[in-house]
């Protein structure tokens, strides 16, 4: 009878700590929706700044902190409507989802443009996130027919997607950004079955893992190939500090690519290769203590040098998913990490005060540092990343939760 009352008190007393403990956590993490609601602001001023300006989407700033907007065709034209659909899937703001549906719309001419690769960029970013969000039937014809385009961008020589047109001395280049191109094929034939979709964006992924990666996983920015024979021609880069560089934002693109592999064909090789380039930049000793790194991990000016929030966005996203793939060990780090740099981020050096940063959401992003471009700006990708990452840490802890 003692026994069983002493068992009784005992589990009492550990359901009270339990509770405690989930309290612990939800007051532990009110940051993040503090941060998701400054978000959500700052966008919907945006998205009113820029109601009247027809066709056009937000870019960056200029140096007088006046809005720089491009038109549909500019690479990051999907990400402010992806912002809003990001944004809209956590609150169901309808205001949000009508600005969403706007912005998306002004990209539907791009659905054919065989000219860029970065059609999962603008496209899936934007109608990906409304047909995964609405359903509707208009959004996943759009996405079917950019990824028809995208794929007349391949070459079977090189088994590649071509980023670039040939400039320079430039012959067929392909750039490790291309890697974030290829959810939206993946997605394309889980929607049609159709394989060509399938081998395209696998063929890509093992080509780049070939020729894109030095031994200590880093990564060039840049591998041209004769598309003749599909031979290499030139390794280096073009954003980055060196040809032997690591450009910090072309790892974090190389990471959230092999993870978004892994995932959508469960191959092994693309996760060991995602634990591998996540060990490169959270070993590496350039790494800043508060995990926002620099634009490239080789510049000699270091630690006198620009951060790249965006860069951060795209690691710490990545890393939350990683962490899902992997041992208790290893999640707990890549958590910790992520954690790390999107509380950095949610702070006032790196979060906009309402109103300013031309209603961007993060500052002290650096575009292209070796072309003048954005450099210390804001950039409507990073905006992105971060939003998307901060769900994604929000729903990894409501899973932990309902774990205990």
């Amino acid at each position: 009878m003692v026994g069983r009352i002493v068992v009784q008190m005992l589990s009492v007393c550990l359901f009270f700590l339990f509770i405690a403990g989930c309290h612990h956590v939800v007051k532990e993490d009110e940051w993040v929706e503090e941060s998701l609601d400054k978000a959500r602001k700052q966008s919907l001023m945006m998205a009113r700044k820029i109601d009247n300006l027809r066709g056009q989407l937000p870019r960056s700033i200029d140096e007088t902190d006046s809005l720089i907007t491009s038109g549909s065709d500019w690479w990051c034209s999907g990400f402010f409507p992806g912002t809003l659909w990001l944004l809209y899937e956590d609150k169901h703001d309808p205001e949000i989802r009508k600005f969403a549906e706007k912005y998306t719309g002004r990209l539907h001419e791009e659905q054919y443009n065989e000219s860029t690769h970065d059609l999962g960029f603008m496209m899936y970013c934007s109608y990906g996130n409304a047909y995964r969000l609405t359903g509707e039937d208009s959004c996943r014809s759009v996405l079917i027919n950019a990824s028809t385009a995208l794929t007349k961008r391949f070459n079977s020589k090189v088994g590649c997607i071509q980023s670039w047109e040939p400039w320079g001395e430039l012959h067929f280049p392909v750039i490790i950004d291309n890697m974030m191109n290829l959810e939206m094929l993946m997605w394309a034939y889980k929607e049609t079955g159709k394989k060509i979709f399938k081998d395209i964006a696998i063929s890509h992924a093992d080509k780049t893992m070939v020729n894109h990666f030095r031994e200590d996983n880093s990564s060039y920015h840049v591998v041209d190939y004769f598309p003749e024979t599909g031979d290499v021609a030139f390794k280096g880069t073009n954003q980055g500090y060196s040809d032997d560089s690591a450009w910090s934002r072309g790892q974090a693109w190389g990471l959230y690519g092999y993870v978004m592999m892994y995932r959508e064909t469960l191959d092994s090789k693309y996760l060991q290769k995602a634990h591998q380039i996540a060990r490169f930049i959270l070993d590496h000793p350039r790494l800043p203590e508060d995990k926002i790194p620099y634009w490239d991990f080789d510049s000699p000016n270091i630690p006198d040098e620009f951060r790249d929030s965006s860069t951060a966005a795209v690691i710490a996203s990545a890393l939350l998913e990683l962490c899902t793939y992997s041992d208790r060990e290893l999640a707990e780090e890549y958590l910790s990490v992520a954690k790390k740099q999107l509380q950095v981020l949610s702070s006032d050096t790196y979060t906009a005060e309402f109103g300013t940063n031309g209603h961007f959401i993060l500052k002290h992003g650096v575009g292209n540092m070796p072309a003048g471009s954005e450099v210390d700006a804001p950039l409507s990708y990073g905006d992105y990343y971060y939003v998307e990452a901060l769900l994604r840490y929000k729903n990894y802890i409501k899973g932990y939760q309902g774990q205990n």
